[in-house]
């Protein structure tokens, strides 16, 4: 999947984008997990999750009644990099528990180790940037992809960003379909 991901972001032809992959292949971007527990909790999920959104909201962009349209190279963008702040940001970790023989034995669990503590959509928002520019709509979609898990203070927020901007609303939309219906 390292290959797959890489070739589509070598699509994008902006300024520092070859400095961003360069960034993610010195990082555990490709072997870390998406979630803790809650989805593609495996080595490469992440790297997996990231490809899913980006095939979900391309088939979304494309296949919208309203007609929204936005370059290939910004689906691109925000479908594989939307969760980039969870680079560098799990660690493995050891606990107890029972085999199948019912004996005690450790077991690796992924736990988190936020070095960076800047939020999630903004991290990724702040991370990205860091190499290329990104379009408002971009930013707007990296931003509330996480939709209404925000906290409620948000809401007034995610509502108007996802009117001015509905590629963000189709953003979040992807993230939870390829969470909750794909499981990665």
């Amino acid at each position: 999947m390292k290959e797959e991901f890489l070739n589509l972001l070598r699509q994008v032809k902006r300024e520092g984008i070859e400095d961003l992959i360069q960034f993610l292949e010195k990082s555990d971007f490709f072997k870390a997990p998406a979630s803790t527990r809650f989805h593609s909790d495996h080595e490469g999920g992440l790297v997996e999750h990231s490809i899913k959104v980006y095939e979900i909201l391309k088939h979304k962009v494309n296949n919208n009644i309203k007609g929204i349209t936005i370059p290939e190279e910004s689906i691109i963008i925000i479908g594989l990099l939307h969760d980039i702040c969870k680079t560098n940001f799990y660690k493995v970790d050891y606990r107890n528990a029972k085999n199948a023989l019912g004996v005690w034995e450790k077991v690796p669990y992924y736990t988190i180790e936020d070095t960076i503590p800047y939020g999630h959509g903004e991290k990724s928002v702040m991370m990205i940037s860091e190499y290329i520019k990104l379009s408002p709509e971009e930013k707007y979609s990296i931003r509330w992809h996480m939709g209404y898990t925000e906290p409620k203070e948000a809401y007034n927020s995610i509502g108007a960003a996802y009117t001015k901007y509905p590629i963000a609303l189709l953003t979040h939309e992807a993230d939870l379909e390829a969470t909750y219906l794909y499981n990665c």
